[in-house]
């Protein structure tokens, strides 16, 4: 823990200018409180600041970009699953923002705290005998949430409510108000039928199930997000064989020959499907990107870096998108894909 804190404090007082005074008194107190107490206490800014950079060393994100533009949300005095469950609410009130999305952290105690949740706002999954009602993904999760006592009304588009747990303790579920879920309906802008389909998608995907790290401080509580970018929902979630599995129906709708691969049928009902979230999100004024705008922003913060005197660090067949890739600078790049800190890492789901 000594040498990564120093290692960080070092990286944030020379990133922010701060002088060599300073930075000597500081390094001075975080050792002493690491010898004496085994840990240290990150300033408001420390903290912030690592987050942001956490944001800028994440391999798999396209939307680095904005990395500086981050709200932190300090809730480490927090420590009751009822306060906690509050702080979740406001970062999802705050985050959302009535469309205009905010990029947001809220960062809890680095003990004792879990958000069981994968993101914030998830749809449940519901194993029936004809097959799976909801996203196939959630299905495990939904099955906590019901043997903790909670019940869904068995659609494709109940959400899940929060799980916490602190400590060992029993985890609580609480669900959050439907006035607080700001949702899309996808419509296509020429297809009347698209309508028909029901389909819909909440407006910001916010990431609970990872850990932040910051100058060797573990935040096992710390959900953040972005906004989407199109193809997370037309070409994965609303697309994909395991889960919402929605281009044999469109391309069906569409009149298109689903007998012969050479027909191309998947590749048009997915362009369809891409156009009508977009189409969907702008003209709900909610923030979304095109995969295409989003790697044109990649290639100005990879621009920024290398200015910054910075390497890029990525995960090539993450940053990608799933839809039309050789069309951007993106595909036709190495990265390397060596792991910085700080930054977010996968931890081990706590049921």
């Amino acid at each position: 823990m000594l040498n990564e804190a120093k290692n960080f404090i070092q990286m944030y007082y020379e990133e922010t200018g701060q002088s060599e005074q300073e930075l000597a008194t500081r390094l001075i107190e975080v050792e002493r409180q690491i010898l004496t107490q085994g840990t240290y206490e990150q300033t408001l800014d420390e903290l912030s600041y690592g987050a942001k950079m956490a944001w800028r060393n994440s391999n798999k994100c396209i939307g680095r970009l904005f990395w500086q533009s981050l709200h932190v949300l300090d809730k480490r005095d927090l420590h009751t699953e009822e306060s906690i469950f509050e702080a979740l609410f406001a970062h999802i009130e705050y985050a959302t923002n009535n469309g205009r999305i905010r990029p947001t952290i809220t960062v809890f105690s680095a003990q004792d705290i879990r958000i069981w949740n994968h993101q914030l706002i998830r749809y449940a999954g519901y194993e029936m005998e004809n097959g799976i009602i909801g996203d196939p993904d959630s299905v495990g999760f939904t099955k906590v949430c019901e043997k903790l006592g909670w019940r869904g009304n068995n659609g494709p588009f109940d959400v899940l409510p929060l799980v916490i747990q602190l400590k060992d303790n029993p985890p609580k579920w609480f669900e959050i108000p439907k006035a607080s879920i700001l949702e899309v309906p996808i419509r296509h802008p020429e297809f009347d039928w698209f309508t028909d389909l029901g389909l819909k998608w909440y407006a910001v995907p916010m990431i609970s199930s990872m850990k932040l790290e910051v100058g060797g401080t573990s935040y096992v509580a710390a959900p953040f997000n972005g906004w989407y970018m199109g193809t997370e929902i037309g070409a994965r979630n609303l697309a994909d064989e395991n889960r919402y599995n929605m281009l044999p129906t469109i391309a069906e709708q569409m009149g298109l020959n689903t007998k012969s691969n050479s027909s191309l049928w998947k590749d048009r009902a997915l362009v369809e499907l891409n156009a009508a979230v977009l189409y969907s999100y702008k003209e709900d004024g909610v923030s979304i990107v095109d995969h295409h705008t989003a790697a044109q922003q990649f290639k100005r913060f990879e621009a920024n870096e290398y200015e910054a005197g910075r390497d890029v660090t990525g995960n090539w067949s993450w940053l990608i998108p799933p839809l039309s890739p050789a069309t951007t600078h993106i595909f036709h790049k190495p990265y390397a894909n060596e792991k910085k800190t700080p930054n977010y890492f996968y931890q081990k789901d706590p049921y």
